[in-house]
């Protein structure tokens, strides 16, 4: 079955009673996905229906959004103030940074069931409860189809999740190339101007704000790999944001979210390679990091770094240094906060996952010769 951009967007406009779409700078890169997965992606029956199901759903929430705004135009209104987005290479503790920091006080995340459903259900309470219910099932769901990623990357249907997830309805981020073999699209990514994906990051954040009156003098703190590719645009939309850096070794980064996207692409492809995988990560962090250093080259004053040990060891102590380095010290609040998370997290589960470079084509000369400038900077 071959997905068509016309076909998405019909089925689109028909479930959500309209086709105003707004600006249509969106089909560029929604076009490029649909190409990459229709001759790419090897996808299976389940996975192209999954897939079908979730492009519309998407389109169907950026519909959504352009009526929420007819409709309530303060909406625009509402003041945006960015604090933090945690990036680094994935699988460097900036999980667990991100979820210990949106427990202070001062800060607020956007939280997982609202990533998947961030506008409101017609007729919908201001509890929630529906789309909550729905993000609870599909968490079951997305589990249930890839048991080995909760032992990778432990999941809550309501905690702290990457804003990267909002940035899917705009059809430019990691996500697409994580969770399919699409390297045509992850290639045009690279170079693309993401700089109106991110102008609708900060809708989305006005949205979800303008839902939660609690927000109200908090500051957004952010998370995703993802702002590696796009680290100028994220200082350019958001003047308050520093961007904290979370630092680990790739020998042991690059592999480990290898195995991540394997577990996550297999439930679309039953043709996953992992010996591809390994290599077209590798290649793309390292140009990500190349590009990301001249950016903090220019604009040194804008970025926090973390190293992976610190977060790991002494996650309170990181927490409160990396809150001063944000302007926002922490008060007793923030400290009661932090150590009541951190026994959340301890009972959290914490599977074993076993896997080596080799497992995906990769090896640790080769990646300590890639990554050697990073490590040398920041290690």
């Amino acid at each position: 079955m071959a997905l068509e951009v016309d076909v998405l967007l019909a089925a689109a406009a028909a479930k959500a009673r309209s086709d105003d779409f707004g600006d249509d700078w969106f089909l560029e890169p929604l076009g490029v996905l649909v190409a990459a997965l229709n001759t790419e992606a090897q996808l299976s029956e389940l996975g192209a229906q999954l897939t079908e199901r979730r492009l519309t759903a998407l389109l169907v929430d950026r519909l959504r959004l352009r009526a929420l705004q007819h409709a309530n135009p303060e909406i625009l209104d509402v003041e945006v103030s960015v604090a933090a987005e945690i990036c680094g290479l994935p699988r460097t503790g900036s999980t667990l940074l991100h979820r210990l920091l949106a427990a202070s006080p001062q800060l607020t995340s956007t939280l997982s069931w609202e990533c998947s459903y961030p506008i409101p259900f017609p007729g919908e309470g201001p509890d929630a409860a529906e789309r909550k219910g729905r993000a609870k099932k599909m968490m079951e769901m997305f589990l249930e189809l890839s048991p080995d990623f909760g032992d990778i990357h432990t999941v809550v249907w309501d905690g702290p999740e990457e804003d990267v997830l909002l940035l899917d309805r705009s059809f430019t981020a990691m996500s697409w190339d994580s969770l399919y073999w699409v390297p045509s699209y992850g290639i045009w990514l690279r170079a693309y101007d993401q700089s109106k994906a991110y102008h609708e990051l900060r809708q989305w954040l006005q949205v979800l704000q303008w839902q939660d009156k609690t927000r109200d003098g908090q500051r957004w703190v952010l998370k995703s790999p993802h702002h590696l590719t796009a680290a100028d645009t994220v200082l350019d939309e958001f003047p308050d944001c520093k961007i904290v850096m979370t630092h680990r070794s790739p020998t042991s980064a690059i592999p480990s979210y290898a195995s991540m996207v394997q577990a996550m692409s297999s439930q679309y492809s039953d043709h996953t390679d992992p010996r591809q995988i390994g290599p077209y990560w590798n290649d793309r962090f390292r140009e990500c990091l190349s590009g990301f250093a001249e950016v903090r080259a220019r604009r040194p004053d804008r970025f926090v770094d973390v190293p992976f040990k610190a977060t790991v060891t002494s996650p309170l102590d990181t927490a409160v240094l990396v809150l001063a380095e944000l302007g926002l010290p922490a008060g007793p609040a923030d400290t009661r906060a932090f150590e009541a998370y951190l026994e959340v997290n301890r009972q959290e589960r914490h599977g074993s996952h076993s896997y080596t470079a080799t497992d995906f084509g990769l090896s640790s000369e080769q990646l300590e010769h890639d990554f050697a400038a990073y490590t040398e900077a920041y290690l």
